[in-house]
């Protein structure tokens, strides 16, 4: 599958998965990625504390988008100044300033049960009907925040009969559920707990919120050979190059632990591939700090990865 193809398949990607499997590092990977194809792609984080504006070497983020590179913006969305933004569209500015000094806006933004979420959810489905990028790429909220996260909007449902709560509910579950405009890559990690977790996510995503799910991306893979300190002594070694034997010892512990590591990680790829019928991405582990130069990296390999999957 060519990466244009696959960043075409769906209008928006929202990437989930458990705190701490790298769904950031992936979100810019995958940006970075698909703006090379000629797509203009915009990036939106919705928890405030990512760390997307470091991937792409930026100070911070704000409500307004920012161009990173040539195609790709990336921006914030909070539910306040989706809020006011909505009454703003409406005509309704003095309100939404009245409601900002008297302090009621964050009375009315969490009045009822997943009315947050549905003001953020509701802002990304007004940016993927405007056309506002070729793809709309979110990093949402972790695991177990992004069920009850993309559930908000089947809750209001529930809950509200009429009125433009219910037709925003309305319209977001129609996005939720549409496989060409919306699906989910989830991330996890090469290990049981993360595998566990990814799998349970991906059922509850499938059977309780009804959307499509994408390949499921194994983040910090550990490399067939290991490339750091100890593979440059096993180089030398194998040169014929004399080693001390206190780097005989780190030669061989490194390896040890190396090969214990990889033999967990083959374990749990093969064991996450029986639970979880989807394509893999596999992105290597990182050593270096994930800023743009590292992430230009991961993002070769991703596009290798795609490459590699079946059309």
């Amino acid at each position: 599958m060519e990466l244009a193809q696959f960043c075409a398949s769906s209008r928006v990607v929202i990437v989930a998965g458990k705190g701490g499997v790298g769904k950031t590092t992936v979100a810019a990977t995958l940006a970075t990625a698909a703006a090379r194809t000629g797509a203009s792609v915009l990036v939106v984080e919705v928890e405030g504390k990512s760390g997307l504006a470091t991937c792409f070497g930026v100070p911070s983020l704000d409500y307004e988008d920012v161009e990173v590179r040539p195609g790709l913006r990336v921006r914030t969305l909070t539910p306040d100044d989706a809020l006011l933004e909505y009454l703003d569209d409406r005509g309704l500015q003095r309100i939404s300033r009245r409601m900002v000094a008297s302090g009621t806006l964050d009375i009315v933004a969490t009045a009822v049960p997943g009315m947050r979420d549905i003001l953020l959810l509701g802002k990304v489905k007004q940016l993927e009907q405007s056309r506002a990028a070729d793809l709309i790429i979110l990093d949402a909220p972790a695991a177990g925040h992004a069920i009850t996260f993309l559930l908000s909007p089947r809750g209001l449902q529930d809950a509200v009969r009429m009125g433009p709560v219910r037709g925003q509910a309305d319209e977001v579950v129609a996005m939720l559920t549409d496989a060409s405009r919306c699906q989910v890559l989830l991330v996890t990690l090469p290990e049981e707990t993360p595998v566990n977790e990814v799998v349970e996510t991906a059922f509850a995503l499938e059977d309780r919120v009804g959307i499509a799910l994408g390949p499921v991306v194994v983040n910090s893979c550990l490399p067939d050979r290991w490339c750091g300190d100890a593979g440059a002594l096993v180089d030398a070694s194998l040169a014929g190059v004399a080693v001390s034997a206190d780097d005989a010892r780190a030669m061989d512990e490194a390896a040890g632990f190396v090969g214990a590591r990889r033999a967990i990680q083959d374990e749990q790829i093969a064991r996450l591939a029986r639970r979880l019928p989807l394509p893999q991405i596999r992105l290597p582990y990182v050593t270096e700090e994930i800023e743009p130069a590292a992430i230009s990296r991961l993002a070769d390999v991703l596009t290798a990865q795609i490459a590699g999957m079946p059309g």
